[in-house]
């Protein structure tokens, strides 16, 4: 899997945690972090990641902040994005087989190394199960063309 991934000053620390286990899991990946921890606005490294998810150069991106809120917000912004901000591994399942989210958010200031690997690991592994599902992702595109 291609997958984008990015951060702001408050998710640094995590994101390197979990492009360390993407490499682990084998999936590439393109870091659009910052590389300081110098303070930066998180809609700026959202951006790249969402539209590139959303134009299909990435079959998914991971999206990290002190919270995981503002970058969940950027996110959903983005046309085509179905963006979850996730602290649990229940969720990351749910998300990704009822919501075929493609973009995933957490925050380094909520939860540990540890756990953000989980979550991420079955969030990637996890399938979309359609049925009745597909008719309410179809009304979320549609209130994106209002």
């Amino acid at each position: 899997m291609n997958i984008a991934i990015s951060s702001d000053h408050g998710g640094n620390n995590l994101r390197k945690e979990i492009t360390s286990l993407l490499d682990e899991l084998g999936h590439t990946y393109q870091d659009f972090g910052p590389q300081t921890s110098d303070s930066v606005d998180y809609p700026d490294y959202a951006g790249p990641v969402s539209e590139g998810v959303a134009k299909g150069k990435f079959d998914r991106g991971i999206l990290i902040c002190g919270t995981g809120i503002g970058m969940s917000i950027a996110a959903n912004k983005v046309k085509g994005i179905r963006c979850a901000l996730v602290h649990d591994v229940f969720s990351a399942k749910a998300t990704r087989g009822h919501n075929d989210t493609n973009i995933l958010a957490m925050g380094e200031r909520v939860i540990g190394g540890g756990l953000a690997r989980e979550i991420v690991k079955t969030w990637l592994e996890g399938e979309f199960e359609g049925g009745r599902h597909e008719r309410r992702i179809a009304k979320l595109s549609e209130l994106e063309n209002n």
